[in-house]
């Protein structure tokens, strides 16, 4: 038997690197990978980015996922996007566009599923609130990647490789421009998890404010409308499909410079569609879900439970308590890491009334 089982695992070893070969030169191979902080003996029936995957899903971070906001605070209703469904939506647009340019599926994957790992409790009202308590400001992409290298397992950190760490740092993209990169050394599997967080966010986002009867079909922009789709899945349809056309060079199937690298983007007019359609879901969303009765509320508990903590850390979980940072970065790293339901319970319990009913019979 253990024999054969050699054998077996010689057979997927051979397989995985022949897949990793057939790869597109401008993907990321395995053989040209930076590797992770802690040497480790490679897998015997994974790659090292399905290795990475699986270390993701495995973490309580991303159960918490499944209690995390993703727009809406403590919806009233079963079908609206959490920051676990945003994950999943993401990664399979990932996936597909990856596939499509012959990238390396199994990293855009791995990316994709830790990109908002370190998103707060109660969406992007709890990011701006520890941004604005935190000395040092608090972005999510930057806490995503304190969880997976510090926090998770007790302190011990996921090891991940250097290629997935840097998706989860790069995922986040300027609001004027969504196509513009602050790096100019970010890989492709990198640049597809970009677009495909926009491509998952926006689309899913306009059928929660659907949904919630914050804006109406009529309200969207004609001039997106037109072009990317009147339905959810023609405009997913429409946009995977141009980046793809828009990003064949990727593949090495289109003769290039030697000095020419190829980029993962979008033709001009739909690039400007889906700005012109993430610019009207600031004003018509996201900005009025932040000042709403649950916004304001929920920045308020985000408040209080940074204060309480910084007034009592010795009630911080016994691995935060134990770590050598500064205790303003402790209570941001517990705060940040809890669901929207630990924070109300947390809250009530030490505040009654703290919730000021808003929340009455939905997440307590």
């Amino acid at each position: 038997m253990p024999r054969f089982s050699h054998m077996v695992q010689q057979a997927v070893r051979q397989r995985l690197a022949a897949r990793d070969a057939a790869l597109s030169p401008f993907a990321m191979r395995e053989t040209t990978s930076l590797g992770r902080t802690l040497p480790e003996e490679a897998p015997s029936l994974r790659g090292e980015y399905q290795r990475d995957r699986d270390r993701i899903v495995h973490s309580k971070a991303f159960r918490r996922l499944k209690h995390k906001t993703q727009v809406f605070i403590a919806p009233a209703g079963d079908h609206f996007v959490t920051r676990l469904t945003h994950t999943l939506e993401v990664a399979q647009v990932g996936r597909t566009i990856a596939r499509a340019l012959n990238l390396n599926e199994d990293l855009v994957e791995a990316m994709a599923l830790g990109h908002d790992l370190g998103h707060t409790p109660f969406g992007h009202v709890g990011e701006q609130a520890l941004d604005h308590l935190s000395p040092g400001g608090f972005r999510h992409s930057q806490q995503s990647l304190r969880v997976v290298d510090l926090l998770e397992k007790e302190g011990e950190g996921l090891n991940l490789t250097r290629e997935t760490r840097q998706g989860i740092l790069n995922h986040s993209k300027p609001r004027d421009d969504l196509l513009r990169l602050e790096s100019d050394d970010l890989t492709l599997e990198t640049q597809v998890c970009r677009l495909a967080d926009a491509v998952a966010y926006i689309n899913h986002d306009i059928g929660d404010a659907l949904r919630a009867g914050l804006i109406q079909q009529e309200d969207l922009p004609r001039q997106a409308v037109a072009l990317l789709g009147q339905r959810h899945s023609e405009r997913i349809n429409t946009l995977v499909v141009d980046i793809v056309e828009s990003s064949w060079a990727a593949t090495g199937e289109v003769p290039l410079s030697p000095e020419t690298r190829p980029a993962i983007t979008m033709s001009p007019p739909v690039a400007q569609a889906v700005n012109l359609l993430r610019e009207f879901m600031f004003q018509a969303v996201y900005i009025p879900a932040s000042s709403g009765p649950e916004g304001v509320v929920a920045n308020r508990l985000i408040n209080l439970l940074y204060h309480h903590f910084l007034q009592h850390p010795q009630e911080l979980p016994s691995a935060l308590a134990k770590e050598d940072q500064p205790l303003e970065q402790r209570v941001v790293d517990h705060v940040a890491s809890m669901t929207d339901q630990f924070a109300l319970l947390l809250a009530e319990r030490s505040w009654p009334g703290s919730t000021d009913r808003v929340f009455s019979g939905r997440l307590l």
